[in-house]
């Protein structure tokens, strides 16, 4: 392992130029370099039989560092907010009302907590991939446009698919729970399958067949959406990390920081804008499968 690339770009790029742990990898790091970002995170040790990869430690760095943000922020609640704890209590306020006008108060109430979460966490992991040092330092090789890091010593954690899909799934597990509690084993059928409309006789009928095949279209498409949801996240963040990387490269050593310093606010945005997008359409979902569809006749009880 060698250390000679690392002073020289730590010098020149003020955080953002790719600097790394030189180590001689042969063909493979030679491959890699013209690839960008491995698609694949790098195992950087086993616990057990379970592998561990950069991309893991970095979302239990950031997990620690949300637990004790929290912790620290309101930890002694005070009658008049101040500080780290009027920060939080906005940012909950308005996750909650802005959540709250979309699925409504009812759902908002017993989903908040984990809509809530997941875009703290993912946008926290979305701007904590862009520090400095993540994904610039480990071990590469030196290549025609400076120093490649092949295997970087952390990783953006959505630039990890396992990571988007893993959440994803989290997902699809709860909204199956809130989905039958929602409308029972039954009710479930009878949202996906059932017939719309009230007809009878052989219209009736044709709508039944209709709407079978409907929601058989609408199984394929809840079981997709997982899928949907983790490419979505991962193909733009990984490609937002590709593309940092490149335009590091095209300006050499000396300037690499300052062509990429534009992206590198895009990227900012980028970030909260999929934070937002995976926890909206997350919450949308959810809407979609509990709110009930009004029998006929129902609405004219109301009055």
């Amino acid at each position: 392992m060698r250390w000679s690339s690392l002073p020289v770009a730590l010098a020149a790029a003020t955080g953002l130029q790719v600097c790394g742990l030189a180590a001689d990898h042969g063909a493979h790091a030679e491959a890699a370099a013209q690839q960008g970002l491995p698609s694949a995170a790098p195992i950087l040790f086993h616990v057990g039989p379970l592998p561990v990869t950069n991309s893991m430690v970095l979302t239990w760095v950031v997990a620690l560092i949300l637990v004790l943000a929290v912790r620290l922020g309101v930890g002694t609640l005070r009658q008049i907010p101040e500080g780290a704890q009027n920060f939080w209590e906005w940012l909950v306020e308005g996750l909650y009302d802005f959540l709250g006008g979309i699925i409504g108060p009812d759902l908002v109430r017993k989903t908040f907590w984990f809509f809530s979460a997941l875009f703290l966490f993912v946008v926290t992991t979305n701007w904590f991939g862009l520090l400095p040092g993540v994904g610039t330092i480990g071990w590469g090789h030196p290549g025609d446009h400076g120093f490649h890091v092949s295997e970087p010593l952390l990783r953006g954690a959505n630039a990890d698919f396992n990571m988007t899909f893993a959440m994803a799934l989290v997902f699809f597990v709860l909204w199956t729970v809130w989905a039958l509690q929602a409308n029972g084993p039954v009710g479930f059928l009878k949202h996906l399958f059932g017939a719309k409309g009230g007809l009878g006789g052989f219209i009736g009928l044709v709508l039944v067949v209709v709407f079978f095949a409907a929601g058989l279209l609408e199984v394929v498409s809840i079981l997709f959406r997982p899928v949907s949801l983790s490419f979505r996240l991962y193909g733009n963040v990984f490609a937002g990390e590709n593309m940092l990387e490149s335009m590091t490269h095209l300006g050499g050593v000396n300037w690499g920081w300052l062509t990429a310093l534009p992206f590198y606010f895009m990227e900012l945005l980028v970030g909260l804008v999929q934070a937002l997008v995976f926890m909206l359409l997350t919450a949308v979902f959810t809407l979609l499968i509990c709110a009930h569809d009004e029998e006929p006749g129902e609405e004219g009880s109301h009055h």
